[in-house]
């Protein structure tokens, strides 16, 4: 039997952008199944709304650029930003909070500036934060998780109240909702608890608050996903769970009764959603290898500086934006040599 020879150049596979989104899309099932399990069907509805509000932005803006919206549509870009958007929002969001956040994501964040590839700052974070400064309650009110809430929302209450505003007959938000692990251990740090003290409390679990540890470790499986399929590489995640952790493990060894353990930190939050999945956003993050690495650590280390005397109990979306911009200058100072370009001898 003759074997074909095929020339080169021997490419295994195609890396195109509508592949790579699918990929990733497919990696956050996990993080989404765990989290509608401890957080109810308010999560589900707000991906669907988040992602018919974002595909109508991508397809009004194209019409009026003169460009064929599915060649848009096809890529998934809008898709992912708005399941990104729904992940890291309260799952009581009111609709037109979600309305409001895709059209910033996509009408002003990325469309403004030319389309998917040149737009500077992650448009879901950007969302994320805009609608955060400017309403900041409806952001931060969070569902308590399973086993915790008094009356955990069925499927029409959820759809009732987020389209309508209105909670159960009878209910109260007490009843519904809780303070997320961040927002407590802040909280009762600054009320003078020592951690032992804090973690005593049924809200707490193994590694983080109950629920939201589980959370972590299914968005960690997703991210693996993503590494094994070489969607992504390891420099970024890695980086930025390194730097979170070495920056809290000083600040624990120091003063361990006053400041959480790294393991709080890795497994609290949006920290392993946007260590693989907001991150590692190839159009706004460094290109180099050296760069990535310091584009990483820096997002870890500020999230721990935001988180322990910030303003805001999870910093992953401000540290995300800010690197953003710094992402440029760090890729100029870490290009590698060029071959044949070395400095000559002596």
């Amino acid at each position: 039997m003759q074997n074909a020879i095929i020339s080169s150049p021997h490419v295994p596979r195609v890396n195109r952008v509508d592949r790579i989104m699918f990929e990733v899309l497919l990696a956050l099932i996990p993080g989404i199944l765990v989290m509608t399990w401890f957080f109810g069907w308010g999560l589900l509805i707000n991906i669907v709304l988040a992602v018919t509000f974002a595909v109508m932005f991508e397809t009004v803006v194209m019409l009026l650029r003169g460009r064929p919206p599915l060649i848009a549509l096809r890529d998934l870009s809008a898709v992912v930003t708005a399941v990104l958007f729904a992940l890291s929002v309260s799952p009581t969001l009111p609709w037109w909070l979600t309305l409001l956040g895709m059209f910033f994501a996509i009408v002003l964040v990325k469309q403004l500036y030319g389309g998917l590839g040149y737009n500077p700052f992650n448009p879901a974070m950007a969302a994320y934060v805009f609608l955060l400064v400017s309403y900041p309650v409806a952001m931060t009110t969070w569902l308590a998780p399973a086993g915790l809430a008094e009356h955990p929302l069925s499927f029409m209450e959820s759809l009732r109240l987020i389209l309508g505003g209105a909670l159960p007959t009878g209910l109260e938000w007490d009843a519904v909702s809780s303070a997320t692990p961040l927002d407590e251990m802040r909280g009762k740090l600054k009320l003078g608890q020592t951690l032992d003290q804090i973690v005593q409390s049924r809200t707490w679990g193994l590694l983080g608050g109950r629920g939201w540890e589980w959370v972590g470790v299914a968005f960690l499986l997703g991210g693996a996903y993503l590494l094994v399929r070489r969607i992504i590489t390891w420099h970024i995640p890695v980086s930025m769970l390194l730097g979170l952790t070495a920056a809290s493990a000083l600040f624990w060894v120091i003063a361990p009764q006053t400041h959480p353990t790294p393991l709080f930190h890795l497994f609290s939050g949006a920290t392993m959603l946007g260590a693989f999945f907001i991150a590692t956003d190839p159009v706004t993050a460094c290109t180099t290898k050296k760069g990535q690495l310091v584009f990483g650590a820096s997002i870890g280390l500020i999230v721990y500086v935001i988180r322990s005397w910030g303003g805001y109990p999870d910093a992953v979306a401000f540290a995300v934006l800010l690197m953003n911009i710094a992402a440029p200058t760090i890729d100029y100072y870490t290009q590698p040599r060029v071959f044949g370009h070395g400095s000559a001898r002596t």
